[in-house]
């Protein structure tokens, strides 16, 4: 009577341990499928961040932009934002 009492209360143990385990094997599942997407538009926002990053420096050098008028008042504000992406960039 005992032993086919604990056998009933094991069981049910099995079951819901199981039962948990799945769900929460699912949702560890769902949330590196969300991860996997963000790894990947983080790593396309780099690779934009460096490709601006090396043409604001082409057109720099060029000094085609002057500092006395309003697109070269933008073009500065640009480079210092360019900047500020570029060092969280080294820093990550």
């Amino acid at each position: 009577m005992i032993l086919s009492v604990i056998i009933s209360i094991l069981g049910l143990l099995v079951v819901i341990f199981g039962y948990t385990t799945f769900n929460l094997l699912r949702k560890n599942e769902k949330i590196e499928d969300i991860l996997f997407s963000h790894q990947e538009f983080i790593d396309k926002i780099d690779e934009h961040i460096k490709y601006s990053g090396d043409r604001l420096k082409q057109l720099d050098q060029k000094e085609i932009f002057k500092s006395d008028d309003e697109i070269g008042w933008f073009f500065n504000e640009v480079k210092k934002l360019q900047n500020s992406l570029s060092q969280f960039r080294t820093n990550q």
